[in-house]
């Protein structure tokens, strides 16, 4: 497998911003074990205050909030998408986030690229970030 480089990314200079402007995180590929990198990071987020949405196949909860299986079936508003997912998946949740509407920001996590659907997210105005951790990037902020 070919490792592609981010050539669509956000200056890191307003990550900042952008943590202070959400409130709402979707995490696709949310996982309910407490092992996997996503489940660490989205409960780092939810102690941060943010209110996560998790997006998985299976499972009722995870870390207490009620579990969709995409961002489709979302009713409330979600400011926004922190991917766990392989990078082709984006293409999908992109086309997801283009029929919403009310996603500001699509972060996608260390390891993850995908420059086409980066591309796209971004020409609707959002907000991207690819490669890189939201766990470690608010820390390195707010400490």
């Amino acid at each position: 497998m070919e490792c592609e480089f981010p050539t669509v990314n956000t200056n890191p200079d307003e990550f900042k911003a952008i943590f202070e402007s959400v409130k709402t995180i979707a995490v696709p590929g949310l996982s309910p074990d407490e092992a996997k990198d996503s489940h660490r990071v989205a409960k780092y987020l939810q102690k941060q205050g943010y209110k996560i949405i998790p997006i998985y196949p299976k499972e009722e909860t995870i870390l207490g909030e009620k579990v969709y299986r995409s961002l489709e079936e979302v009713e409330e508003q979600i400011d926004m998408v922190d991917m766990f997912r392989k990078p082709a998946v984006a293409d999908a949740i992109v086309d997801a986030i283009a029929k919403r509407g009310d996603v500001k920001v699509l972060w996608l996590q260390k390891g993850i690229v995908n420059n086409e659907a980066a591309a796209r997210a971004e020409a609707m105005g959002i907000k991207v970030v690819q490669n890189r951790c939201t766990m470690v990037e608010h820390r390195g902020i707010f400490g």
